[in-house]
């Protein structure tokens, strides 16, 4: 397999912004270059102590451009009960997917809260919801169709709940704080690469917070630095030359 440095076309998100992270979200945007921001999803943690003045740096790149959309409610979860909810947290999540740890309704009400959370600080409502770690738990599709959000993000991909249909789509991931996360993302995200160029569908890259400041930092700029045409989830059908449902 050889290495692919050229990426076509890439959707981009940012994960877990809330207060805590809006300096670090900063610098991370002003790293993108001359990706534009209407082409980059800022995923939301509503559940957190947001401020005034956080949520006006909220308004400010909206009105930039840029795309809000749904990301849990806390983002962090209590000690692991089920034996998968444990292997997650070891090898994936830690204490970060907050569904997993959830029943079924708990989820159900979890997801319209975050949902009603945007339009209640006079935000845009979102359309699109990523549970934290890409863990959606205990939901069956058919219950996502009667939730709020038309768009719903997995490891494995984009399941679209008006029509129903569910695209899988390569991820790349950079949140490499040890030496052995580093080892499995580079080859992880080799591969990655590998599948949207030989397909054709577009390059999930799904950025952390603090990932400047970890081992993949130049890994996730050349990257960036290589996206030859950026979209977003709303339209990156358009960008696709194969369709997986």
């Amino acid at each position: 397999m050889s290495e692919q440095r050229t990426i076509h076309t890439a959707v981009i998100s940012v994960h877990d912004v809330m207060p805590e992270t809006l300096t670090a979200v900063g610098h991370l945007l002003n790293a993108l270059g001359e990706i534009p921001p209407a082409s980059v999803t800022l995923l939301v943690v509503p559940g957190r102590r947001w401020q005034q003045a956080d949520i006006d740096w909220l308004h400010e790149h909206q009105d930039l451009g840029y795309r809000l959309a749904g990301h849990g409610w806390m983002h962090c979860c209590d000690a692991p009960q089920s034996l998968y909810h444990r292997l997650h947290s070891l090898f994936l999540s830690r204490r970060a997917a907050e569904h997993l740890s959830l029943s079924r309704s708990q989820i159900n009400e979890l997801v319209a809260r975050c949902y009603g959370w945007f339009a209640d600080q006079g935000l845009n409502s979102p359309t699109l919801y990523v549970p934290p770690a890409w863990a959606m738990g205990n939901v069956a599709k058919p219950r996502l169709q009667a939730l709020p959000f038309g768009q719903y993000e997995t490891l494995s991909g984009v399941y679209h709940s008006d029509g129903d249909s569910f695209d899988r789509l390569p991820l790349t991931g950079y949140e490499a704080d040890s030496p052995s996360r580093a080892i499995f993302l580079r080859r992880f995200n080799q591969y990655q690469r590998y599948r949207a160029a030989c397909t054709g569908l577009p390059l999930r890259i799904g950025i952390h917070p603090y990932d400047l400041r970890h081992r993949m930092a130049n890994d996730l700029l050349k990257d960036v630095h290589s996206v030859e045409r950026a979209m977003h989830y709303e339209n990156y059908r358009d960008g696709c030359q194969k369709r997986q449902h």
